[in-house]
């Protein structure tokens, strides 16, 4: 089992890390040329600054059974296919069950962008240390429920 992060603007890089560490669970960060990132504990993989590289990357070398952390439907929604968990940075997992609600609701919310004249979209709430504990416990419980799995 690995962890794959979708890193560029990650916000729970450091709680990824520490569970996996806790857990002996390798992990690889993935960020594009215009992030810079280092790390004592990951593996950092740097990919060039084309649309979707980092997206298409994690996918390539992910499998079945693995982790994969990204705020991306898309990227989750092909981890799934593969047959590796998906989790967002909110704590939410992505599903075979949830996903294809996920999609259609980010193509109707972008549709409604395209469409309106006001470009005054609120950006997400500031990150609280609750958004991090949620993580936390999700992300924990993903990673021991898969755990499980592969070792039967």
């Amino acid at each position: 089992m690995q962890i794959f992060v979708d890193a560029d603007a990650c916000p729970v890089v450091a709680i990824i890390e520490k569970i996996a560490k806790e857990n002996s669970v390798p992990v690889t960060l993935l960020c594009d040329t215009n992030h810079v990132l280092s790390s004592a504990y990951s593996e950092v993989v740097v990919v060039g600054a084309g649309a979707d590289a980092v997206d298409y990357k994690l996918i390539s070398i992910c499998h079945k059974g693995n982790i994969v952390v990204s705020q991306d439907y898309g990227v989750a929604a092909m981890a799934l296919g593969k047959g590796a968990y998906a989790i967002h940075q909110s704590g939410k997992w992505y599903t075979n069950d949830n996903i294809d609600q996920m999609l259609m609701e980010r193509h109707l919310n972008k549709k409604a962008r395209r469409s309106s004249r006001k470009c005054h979209i609120k950006g997400p709430k500031k990150r609280t240390e609750e958004d991090d504990e949620r993580f936390a416990q999700s992300f924990e419980k993903m990673l021991l429920m898969a755990r499980e799995k592969d070792v039967r």
